[in-house]
């Protein structure tokens, strides 16, 4: 398994046309600045690139703490993409848009 970091700036593509279903689920912690401001990132991403193949969840765990020991959630905000598989976890609020898209892996680098 390769493990590389780099720190060169790319072009990168958007991943087009899937057809599959995504169910994101957003922990939070109440309606703190950074929670709100996770969802409104996250929404932003969502509709420009799923357009509509989307489901956010949104969990507050000051409401439902117990629903953090499922996924693990050591953290808030984070996002937890549950479909399509594999699971992935993306943990801030979702403030660097090429992060977010590389970590839900919607983006890759441009090839040639």
């Amino acid at each position: 398994m390769e493990n590389r970091r780099k720190n060169v700036r790319t072009s990168v593509k958007a991943v087009e046309n899937k057809p599959e279903s995504w169910h994101l689920r957003l922990y939070v912690a109440g309606q703190t600045p950074k929670s709100i401001a996770a969802f409104a990132n996250l929404k932003k991403i969502c509709d420009e690139h799923l357009k509509g193949r989307y489901t956010i969840e949104v969990v507050d765990l000051l409401e439902n703490p117990r629903l953090a020991k499922g996924d693990q959630i050591l953290a808030i905000p984070t996002l937890v993409r549950k479909l399509p598989p594999p699971l992935r976890k993306i943990i801030g609020d979702l403030s660097n848009t090429e992060r977010v898209l590389v970590g839900l892996n919607l983006y890759m680098g441009e090839q040639g």
